[in-house]
């Protein structure tokens, strides 16, 4: 038996464990019991690192800022001129640009005319804006109540030589392009992106596009999943979608397992069909779970096929999204290499309708979240809360969880509501 089946054996023989209706935090920490990130790295140039993992810590090769300098447009001055019952009167000497210093060095009774970014002069330990400043000739007067130090960025302050600038597993966005350049690299060593491979099941789906037939539908869960896994930067291999038949399914998920680190289905998994798709999945590898207990999305399956993970989502449109904004970006996040995974905050909201619900699952009804004239955090369902109903992912901004304990929700309780993230 080898390690990774091992270890999935091991999960599944755990004393809390129920593969026929796993809590939703159990289901989470099963899943991430079994997340090693890939290892394989490349060099890339720093245009093409967008949305990658960070491989190694970044060691700054200079001070960031690389020189002490203005804050702001004004005069740098020394502290010990200053008047402290009154304005104080300085002579100018000079004037400090961004990128053309002032070379001189200030003396008693002397200032520099300084620009935001211009290093500050030697001798100077102060900066005062022009808006506190009047001029008059080489004359300038400074209002009163300046203190020793300000509106000056030194050398370092943001990252000093020789510590890390971006820390391994950072993953790189817009921010994190400008801190790297602003050190001065222009290669960095990322992990290789993951590679996931997809596929719809079921006789029922035809591409858009294509006439239907009675009892047929479009498969939009293939455009949803296809837009959740391309913004996150995912190598995708778009498999199509696989009828409902024992010897494709298989050479599907075993042509998948061949190349993706990732495998993900949507359909085939809901009452009536999951021993069928257990069989070929427990010959292939194995199952750790199939139904969690949520709603919408209890049909979620999760295993190992090969070295490659397994997630099989539900076919309502909505069950897909939900399953996958749930469980399956934040396992792909750590297959991925990113340290630590974020986590989506939970927030306190008042609730403006009332909620139907029943105990024993975990709910996530979709909501529009919004602020009332106080700043206070309110709101609102989307209307029918069906897992058909797409509409309701499309207009909503967050989640509004409902523990698996609670019942109905009267309009003007607080609830947990999860801002959702596309």
């Amino acid at each position: 038996m080898s390690t990774q089946k091992k270890s999935i054996y091991e999960a599944s023989c755990a004393d809390d464990y129920d593969a026929s209706s796993m809590p939703v935090e159990k289901a989470r920490t099963f899943i991430a019991k079994f997340l090693e990130p890939v290892h394989d790295v490349l060099r890339v140039a720093l245009r093409d690192a967008l949305d990658r993992v960070l491989a190694e810590d970044l060691i700054s090769p200079i001070n960031v800022p690389a020189h002490t300098n203005s804050a702001m447009d004004g005069w740098a001055i020394r502290a010990d001129d200053l008047n402290v019952e009154g304005e104080s009167i300085l002579t100018e000497i000079g004037t400090a640009l961004a990128g053309r210093p002032f070379s001189g060095r200030l003396n008693a009774g002397e200032c520099v005319r300084i620009m935001t970014g211009a290093v500050v002069p030697q001798g100077a330990d102060t900066i005062v804006m022009q808006e506190r400043a009047q001029v008059n000739g080489s004359k300038i007067t400074f209002a009163p109540g300046q203190k020793q130090g300000q509106y000056i960025r030194h050398a370092g302050e943001d990252i000093k030589l020789g510590s890390v600038g971006l820390a391994k597993g950072s993953l790189i966005g817009p921010a994190a392009l400008g801190l790297i350049a602003s050190l001065g690299i222009s290669e960095i060593t990322v992990y290789r992106p993951l590679r996931v491979a997809f596929f719809s099941t079921g006789d029922e789906l035809r591409p858009p596009g294509a006439p239907l037939g009675e009892g047929e539908i479009y498969d939009s869960n293939h455009y949803t999943l296809y837009g959740m896994l391309k913004r996150m930067g995912c190598d995708l291999m778009d498999m199509g979608t696989v009828r409902d038949d024992p010897a494709l399914l298989e050479s599907a998920f075993q042509q998948a397992s061949e190349v993706a680190d990732v495998i993900i289905t949507s359909g085939g998994v809901s009452v009536g069909e999951a021993d069928y798709v257990k069989t070929i999945l427990n010959k292939l590898g194995e199952v750790v779970f199939w139904k969690i207990a949520m709603k919408p999305g209890r049909p979620l399956a999760y295993g190992k096929i090969g070295s490659a993970h397994f997630f099989g989502l539900p076919g309502n449109p909505v069950s897909a999204m939900v399953t996958f904004l749930q469980f399956v970006r934040h396992a792909l996040l750590a297959l991925m290499g990113v340290q630590p995974v974020p986590v989506i905050p939970v927030l306190k909201a008042k609730c403006l309708s009332n909620l139907k619900k029943a105990p024993g699952r975990t709910e996530f009804q979709r909501g529009i979240l919004s602020q009332d004239a106080n700043g206070e955090w309110m709101v609102k369902a989307t209307g029918e809360q069906g897992s058909g109903i797409l509409t309701s992912m499309v207009n909503a901004n967050c989640f509004i969880i409902l523990s698996e304990q609670s019942g109905n929700i009267e309009a003007g309780n607080v609830v947990d509501v999860q801002v959702m993230i596309s």
